[in-house]
């Protein structure tokens, strides 16, 4: 249970004290209501005796009472509370009372750790685990401390105690609430006082011997009779209310009266100070008195209607309580109690126990067994009842008011009320066997439930706490005197006495037997204390307490009080979150959001139901359905907030990692024959192989366009930014130019969603430092619909145009969200979006960047990078260049050379200049200037475009030479344009356009070539030509045209062989012969960067070159034998493509290096390469492919890598075997793909064969297939105690079946330490 304000001592004897009737005139009644008060209101701040009073036993033994608290109620009040006890009534005050009981805001939390569980309580508890309070774990630690378990209270459960205690109806069995005095009360302005009290003791004996009013009841006949004459200070005689005393104290005797003044505060000075109130905390709210009776037996009460109305509810509505009283009222008031209590109760307690005790002894004369058998025979003792309502009849028994019986329970109640606990123990024991030998249960449980309390009371007692007897009086007063109420306050107080004595198991099992259906309200306030119970165990029983904590927020929900199950769901929350249990968080999540919009809290019921579809449910699609549905009409019922700030969506999940970005205008999909320049588009994957040949390309236009020299902090163009590519620095975008974002949806429920409206949110930042988010600054792209199906994980793009430079921002994503419902039917394959419940949202986009890892707290710690990808620099508009290709092949022979067009077009704002390309295959291309013919296909030379400017909208198309690869298969060539803006001053300097071409090349010649030293200092040069062409569909004769050469030190000049044309069918072969000269010195000196062409025709004319003639390595002089010559064969050949004649045209390239060295074009295939694949898959972005399989090197990589599995600590006992053997396992991994033969060496070396030794084998030999792991079993002997390495053996490794077996050691591991114990 949880602690209360009062210790369970001082519960017990505020629960059960003497009570004190009041009966008032109606004069002293006026004069009482001027502080807003009656007599007994009055006194009830004071009723706490603060001095100790003194009786005597029977034995006259002095006794002393402490701390005894008097309870005082007008007999009206009295009767009436007796006659409001029935269920409905006093259910309803119950329920009242708790709701108007409430955590207070800002109170001191308690909170407790257990394990890696942290608690917290109160008011700081619901905003910890509240899914809406963003700071969660920095409360749990403000509150936990330093880990400590803290006390928690519970001061609704105390109020309900409290007034569950005082209005338990009045019972027959016991007397402990029966009234042992009476305050006869008058005014001293009464024209006769003395006559008054004679009406007031008339009055009071007829209530209590009249017979026709039963309640309230009375301890004894003889009723103390207490005269009390009130003075009014400001306005009485005083005087005439002395002499009345003074007649008063002749009357009744000085013991017997009191003269007790009050109102001393004049009406003039009632509002000048203020005077403390001590009457609020003891007084109801007056239109929740009992006595208003009605209502329904759980009252389904309204939501609270907050902390204001739960305060006014512990106040009276009439005001300022003691207007009239003065702080010296107050002490007359205290010391007027005292006087009654010490002068007037005590003695009267202590006369009638000597009484009592003098009637029990003087029959103990009599045997028992023959005043039992007395009764028995003649019925004198009790009176038999058969089926009488009152619930002490449920025993069949009636005892009369002379019982002895009876009068033993009396005065056991009477030294029970005086704090004699001994004594009362005493007579309960006694009481409790006669009332169970007349089978009287009743009477039995009332008798076992305080001989239990007694026993527990008595300071210092040998004798422990009886629980069995509680449990006894429990079970009596439920199944036998079906007395609910009496069995529920048994257990009030034998939970409150086990919880003292640290008992929390007993005591939580004791509270949860005694929840039931028939009252929600009391089973959530049992099973709320039962789970504090669980809590504060000295091992916590954490889980426990969450489960019962959400039993008791259902009980609590059922029975009306909504805030209360809302803190119960909520406290239990702390321990279900974040640990797998899913349904458990849904379930807890779902029932919160469901009380808060009941209480009117939207906002957290939004946040509670978020949660609950932003988990990975487990859930069922209809349960996923109904949890969508509540969410969607939570957020529509919730007050709309400010327009700009849209609320969270928890659905459909963002891949926020997978987030892509893509600059610039997407290209236009080719027309008719032109074929458009990939560039870069969302639909290619990212391959770092071919970002950083990219990069190149671009490195090597930017040195060339700056002279050779790459310009400072030079970053590669980045038109596409993902989590792959270096987003450390703000991206640059162009105005006018849109800014396209994929976003990755993925649905995790099992029911359709419907989007609509979808559009970025984003901000915007000008350059003159003003945050503008109009219309003009960027225009928004947005999506009518999106659908996503069940589990489906869907790509859309958004973009945003911007109009003006500055700084952008994407913030988030802002959408209308709905459930989608199914398909009615098979054909219809789309689910159609539900309208009715739609949600205007968003989702925020918060991209994480890599971790880092460079400094050592980057280790030590996870620290994360940034990422602007989605924080773009608008600027200056730029020109945009787009490419087309004309007739552009996909097959080409090898050396076929084919003429094509190419078309450069502006649609940016500015003009271009600088145009350049690069190539991986720079001599697979040439550019063709107006009277000039083709020129070489470096990035060297700009682009030949007349005037060197792009303008606006203009565009110009310019011939294009290609040329086959010299070796056939299927190439990917790509393209990098590069242009510059022709305005200066931009922040962009340049910008690139990219192309990729797939390029079939076919079989066509093949040509071998050398050159031998031949006299005069000249050179002869052998080619052999072969017709290599494809049988079928390829052309089938070439006819060599012309032999040229290129060089700057070396010529042909002179044709020896063939002498006439020269045409290869398919498979045939000529050997060509030519004479080879120096360059003259006039023409190899003059101009050495410039090669020297020399062209030798076969019979049919001199040939222009179509495609430019380099020298394949430029040769600044070298060795003797050095020659540097290409030499180029021209031909043609005649095809058929699409049905028609085509004459083919090439050129093959044939690069002689020195002399005696031969020279082949194709160049020959690598064997060990794998075949031609005509389809080119995207490789994973990673490091390069692995070359093929080998047999493994020797060295240096490892073949196998060894570990030692054994225990840490192994004890053996010396004395009785001397030598100890362990089990070792050695673990061998093959790490390589091919079978290995492993050796193991287990001799020990010299240093290390006195400490151990390894017994069995001493040399194993294994074979281990490709990535095999095999276990070896060893066994080491140790002949002492002590700490060892293991780490001994020597394994070798080598490749399975190879010659001469040249071992390489295994990979080597740590020490293997073993501690060898003594047993």
């Amino acid at each position: 249970m949880a602690r209360c304000a009062q210790s369970v001592e001082e519960f017990i004897q505020d629960a059960f004290a003497p009570a004190v009737a009041v009966l008032c005139s109606g004069e002293a009644e006026r004069l009482c209501r001027k502080n807003d008060l009656s007599f007994s209101e009055l006194l009830r701040p004071f009723c706490r005796l603060t001095s100790e009073g003194h009786i005597r036993d029977p034995n006259n033994q002095v006794h002393v009472v402490k701390n005894l608290r008097i309870c005082v109620s007008d007999i009206a009040a009295a009767g009436a509370a007796g006659a409001a006890a029935a269920a409905a009534p006093r259910r309803r005050l119950l329920s009242e009372v708790v709701q108007s009981t409430q955590p207070q805001e800002g109170a001191a939390a308690g909170a407790m750790t257990a394990g890696d569980y942290e608690i917290s309580f109160g008011d700081d508890a619901v905003r910890a685990s509240a899914p809406w309070h963003s700071v969660r774990e920095r409360t749990l630690r403000e509150i936990c401390g330093g880990g400590g378990r803290h006390t928690v209270t519970t001061p609704w459960f105390e109020a309900y105690r409290e007034n569950f205690l005082q209005s338990t109806p009045v019972s027959e069995h016991e007397f402990l609430n029966h009234h042992l005095a009476c305050l006869l009360v008058a005014s001293s302005s009464e024209p006769s006082p003395v006559d008054q009290f004679q009406q007031l003791s008339q009055e009071q004996h007829r209530v209590q011997h009249g017979g026709d009013v039963p309640l309230p009841r009375w301890f004894t006949p003889n009723t103390l009779k207490y005269y009390v004459l009130l003075h009014d200070v400001a306005d009485g005689d005083e005087p005439r209310a002395d002499a009345a005393y003074e007649d008063m104290k002749q009357r009744y005797g000085a013991q017997g009266c009191h003269l007790l003044k009050i109102n001393s505060r004049p009406a003039s000075e009632r509002g000048a100070e203020q005077i403390p109130d001590p009457w609020s905390q003891y007084l109801q709210r007056r239109g929740q008195d009992p006595e208003d009776g009605g209502g329904p037996a759980e009252a389904e009460l309204p939501p609270e209607e907050g902390a204001a109305d739960a305060e006014a509810a512990k106040a009276p509505a009439g005001g300022n309580h003691g207007a009239c009283l003065t702080l010296i009222d107050h002490d007359r008031i205290r010391q007027f109690v005292q006087e009654f209590t010490f002068r007037g109760l005590l003695p009267h307690i202590e006369k009638n126990i000597r009484q009592l005790n003098d009637q029990l002894v003087s029959r103990k004369g009599l045997s028992r067994s023959l005043f039992t058998a007395t009764k028995k025979w003649f019925g004198g003792g009790k009176i038999p009842e058969k089926g009488g309502a009152e619930p002490k009849s449920a025993s069949g028994v009636l005892y009369p008011p002379e019982a002895p019986e009876l009068q033993i329970r009396k005065m056991a109640d009477l030294c029970f009320l005086v704090q004699h606990y001994e004594l009362a123990y005493s007579c309960y024991h006694t009481a409790k066997k006669d009332f169970l030998s007349d089978q009287a249960m009743l009477y039995a449980a009332g008798a076992l439930e305080m001989a239990a309390v007694a026993a527990f009371l008595q300071a210092g007692a040998s004798r422990p706490y009886p629980a069995h007897y509680m449990d006894t009086a429990i079970q009596t007063y439920r199944d036998v005197c079906r007395n609910g109420v009496l069995a529920e306050r048994c257990a009030l107080l034998s939970a409150d006495i086990l919880k003292s004595q640290g008992k929390f198991s007993e005591a939580a099992t004791l509270l949860i037997k005694m929840t039931s259906e028939d009252c929600d309200l009391r089973s959530a306030l049992l099973l709320e204390q039962a789970a504090h119970c669980f809590v504060n165990m000295r091992t916590p029983m954490v889980r426990k307490f969450s489960f019962h904590m959400i039993l008791a927020g259902h009980r609590f929900s059922k029975a009306g009080q909504r805030r209360h199950a809302l803190r119960c769901y909520l406290q239990a929350l702390q321990v279900y979150r974040g640990r797998g249990w899913a349904l458990a968080e849904d379930h807890i999540n779902f029932t919160v959001g469901r009380q808060s919009f009941t209480l009117g809290r939207a906002e957290p019921a939004a946040a509670a139901f978020r949660l609950v579809l932003s988990n990975d449910s487990r859930q069922t699609a209809a349960q996923q359905g109904a949890f969508l549905r509540e969410f969607l009409f939570v957020h529509q019922s919730a007050a709309p907030g400010p327009p700009d700030e849209l609320p969270l969506l928890p659905l459909p999940h963002i891949q926020t990692p997978a987030v892509r970005v893509y600059f610039g205008h997407e290209r236009r999909p080719a027309q008719g024959e032109k074929q458009a320049a990939t560039h870069v588009s969302l639909d290619q994957e990212l391959d770092h192989e071919q970002a950083a040949m990219w990069a190149r390309l671009e490195e090597r236009l930017l040195a060339a366009a700056h002279g050779g020299a790459l310009p400072a902090g030079f970053q590669p163009t980045q038109s596409c930014l993902d989590q792959h590519t270096d987003n450390q620095r703000p991206p640059q975008a162009v105005v006018n130019e849109p800014v396209v974002v994929e976003l990755a949806f993925r649905n995790p429920l099992k029911v359709p969603l419907a989007l609509s409206n979808l559009s970025l949110l984003w901000t915007f930042q000008a350059n003159d430092a003003t945050t503008d988010e109009d219309s003009e600054a960027v225009t928004p792209q947005t999506i009518q619909e999106f659908l996503l199906n069940p589990e489906e994980t869907k790509t859309t793009r958004l973009k945003l145009l911007p109009r003006r430079t500055g700084q952008m921002k994407v913030t988030g994503v802002a959408y209308e969200l709905a459930a989608a419902a199914a398909a009615p039917c098979a054909e219809a394959s789309q689910p159609e979006p539900l309208r009715a419940l739609a949600v205007r949202g968003r989702q925020d986009l918060h991209i994480r960047g890599p971790r880092l890892n460079l400094t050592k707290e980057d280790k030590m710690s996870v620290r994360h990078g940034v990422d602007r990808r989605l924080e773009p620099v608008i600027t200056a508009p730029m020109p945009l260049m787009e490419v087309f290709f004309l007739d552009f092949p996909t097959a080409l022979l090898c050396g076929e050379v084919r003429r094509t067009t190419v078309e450069f077009g502006n649609v940016g704002a500015v003009a271009l200049c600088g145009l350049r390309v690069a190539s991986t295959h720079p001599d697979f291309f040439a550019f063709e200037s107006r009277g000039s013919g083709p020129g070489p296909g470096t990035e060297q030379d700009p682009v030949p475009i007349d005037g060197g400017v792009l303008r606006p909208g203009q565009s110009v198309q310019l011939p294009l030479w290609l040329r086959g690869p010299d070796q056939e298969g299927v190439h990917e060539i790509h393209f990098l344009f590069y242009y510059q803006s022709a305005e200066s001053g931009l922040k962009v300097s340049h910008r690139v356009l990219r192309h990729t071409a797939f390029i079939c090349a076919g079989r066509s010649l093949s040509v071998r070539a050398s050159a031998r030293r031949s006299g005069g200092g000249g050179a002869l040069v052998f080619m052999d030509v072969e017709n290599i062409a494809a049988s079928d569909g390829g052309p089938r004769q070439f006819h060599i045209l012309q032999v040229s050469s290129s060089s700057r030190r070396w010529r042909l000049h002179q044709r020896i062989n063939p002498t006439a044309d020269c045409k290869l069918a398919s498979r045939e072969r000529a050997k060509l012969c030519f004479r080879a000269a120096p360059c003259p010195r006039s023409e190899g000196d003059g101009e050495r960067e410039r090669p020297v062409v020399a062209d030798l025709d076969l019979g049919v004319g001199r040939v222009k070159a179509a495609f430019p003639l380099l020298p394949r390595r430029a040769g600044a002089g070298g060795t003797r034998d050095e020659l540097d010559l290409t030499v180029v064969v021209m031909w043609k050949a005649l095809a058929v493509e699409d049905g028609r004649d085509v004459v083919l045209e090439g050129q093959l390239h044939v690069a002689l290096q020195a002399l005696g060295q031969d020279a082949v074009s194709p160049p020959p295939k690598d064997e060990a390469a794998a075949e031609m694949l005509l389809l080119k898959f995207r490789a994973e972005p990673g490091p390069a492919a692995a070359p093929p399989p080998s047999p493994p090197p020797a060295e240096p990589a490892p073949l196998v890598k060894t570990s030692l599995e054994h225990p840490e600590n192994f004890s053996h006992a010396f004395r009785r075997s001397s030598l100890c053997v362990v089990p070792v396992a050695l673990t061998l991994s093959n790490c390589c793909s091919d079978p290995v033969d492993v050796d193991v060496d287990l001799t020990n070396s010299s240093d290390v064969h006195s400490c151990f030794s390894w017994v069995g084998k001493s040399r194993l030999a294994v074979r281990l297939r490709p990535r095999e792991v095999r276990s070896v079993g060893l066994r080491a002997c140790f002949p002492r105690a002590g700490v060892y390495n293991l780490n001994t053996p020597r394994v070798s490794a080598w490749a399975a079946g190879t010659a001469g077996r040249r071992a390489a050691p295994a990979a080597a591991a740590g020490p293997a330490l073993i501690v060898i114990g003594c047993a």
